[in-house]
């Protein structure tokens, strides 16, 4: 009953349906925990000491505080006051590939439709999660572009088509016969194709590659915003397409594109002065 109900006041407040998976988990691992307490008993304290079990693991310390807190202060309107900072995840440059490592990388799908959703992955900046939700009615074929529906954080974002894409896209279409409502990459029992066989995918394709680095779907994300940054154009530009709502967010693909940097000149280079 008490995992229905954080479930039904979070679709009230239009929470993701992935923040909703996220909630009831970290409510259930709670609930095991406390199964002999009354949660009206339930001191700060123990909810305190419960966190304290996450410290070495931010990220995780962070989503059980906020569950938890959603949970007591919206579901059971008990106000949870606790002196408990959220953990700072540290901030790491992530990995991505070189072009010519995403060349050799694409090169080694040798499937048709594996190639194309994962070449659309990367042209677009995606995520995995995002890919298999596209649906024929997302896509603007005249304007050569396409909308995210209800990405991270419940948000549209319009994302680039890569022209070199936009015809194998019609083809698809046109072949499988697919209608405005259809999933663009149908799976199978009427649904989409699945996160994991495109997890699947990737990781075969690395291995074919040769490529050593730690290669998964989000690689293919980070890949396009520091070839995006490498290309010449803004922070600012690839920001919306990102869909941060943060430019500080966006700001560490300036790290993964610095190579390009060291070729700009220092204005003092330019100056007629003696050394």
């Amino acid at each position: 009953m008490l995992i229905y109900k954080l479930q039904q006041e979070a679709q009230r407040r239009g929470l993701s349906p992935r923040t909703i998976q996220t909630y009831t988990y970290c409510l259930n691992q709670f609930l095991r925990i406390k199964r002999n307490r009354e949660l009206k008993a339930i001191t700060k304290e123990e909810i305190r000491e419960y966190l304290d079990r996450f410290l070495g693991c931010p990220n995780t310390f962070n989503v059980h505080l906020n569950a938890l807190k959603f949970f007591f202060e919206e579901v059971l309107h008990k106000r949870l006051t606790l002196n408990v900072r959220f953990s700072k995840t540290p901030k790491r440059v992530p990995e991505f590939l070189t072009k010519e490592e995403t060349v050799s990388f694409l090169n080694a799908i040798t499937n048709s439709k594996h190639r194309l959703m994962v070449e659309l992955m990367y042209g677009t900046g995606m995520r995995v999660s995002e890919l298999v939700n596209l649906r024929i009615k997302d896509f603007d074929f005249e304007g050569n572009y396409g909308w995210i529906r209800q990405g991270k954080g419940g948000k549209d974002r319009l994302f680039i088509l890569p022209l070199k894409l936009k015809e194998k896209i019609k083809e698809g279409i046109a072949s499988q016969k697919l209608g405005s409502e259809s999933w663009l990459f149908p799976g199978q029992s009427g649904s989409h194709y699945s996160v994991s066989s495109i997890q699947t995918i990737v990781k075969a394709a690395k291995k074919r590659a040769g490529i050593e680095k730690n290669i998964h779907s989000h690689t293919l994300r980070h890949s396009f915003a520091t070839h995006i940054i490498q290309n010449g154009h803004a922070l600012m530009e690839l920001q919306p397409l990102m869909g941060h709502s943060k430019l500080e967010t966006t700001m560490i693909y300036l790290h993964t594109a610095s190579p390009n940097l060291l070729n700009v000149r220092s204005p003092l280079d330019s100056l007629g002065i003696r050394s």
